[in-house]
């Protein structure tokens, strides 16, 4: 079983609970204090792909950096780059926890998306 990586908030109830729960099914966690180490825009291009979501679903969008930027109305005339660089600058901006094992990546905390992809280790 390979070391999952965690980008996350560790003030952030969501991210503690996905923590206990990946901690509770046995994996070894890396944690990465998503405000102090964002991913690159590079780390995002792959975690975007493994995730097989679209782009905008990595943004924390009821956070207040968001709504500070006013990204609501500027985020669709933005290129993919453009938002890859928002995110590696910003990472509150993130939506958290951001779970990858180099394969997959999992974008939030759902305890049955969980299941599904993280399992038991």
């Amino acid at each position: 079983m390979s070391k999952l990586t965690v980008y996350q908030y560790p003030k952030c109830s969501t991210c503690r609970s996905a923590v206990k729960w990946l901690k509770d099914a046995g994996h070894e966690l890396e944690l990465i204090h998503i405000a102090e180490t964002p991913p690159s825009v590079e780390q995002l291009r792959r975690l975007v792909a493994e995730s097989g979501l679209p782009l905008k679903k990595f943004f924390n969008t009821s956070g207040e950096v968001y709504k500070e930027l006013g990204l609501k109305d500027k985020l669709a005339g933005m290129s993919e780059e453009e938002q890859l660089e928002l995110l590696s600058q910003h990472g509150m901006l993130i939506k958290r926890p951001v779970v990858s094992d180099g394969r997959a990546t999992t974008v939030g905390y759902k305890e049955d998306e969980y299941g599904e992809a993280w399992g038991k280790a």
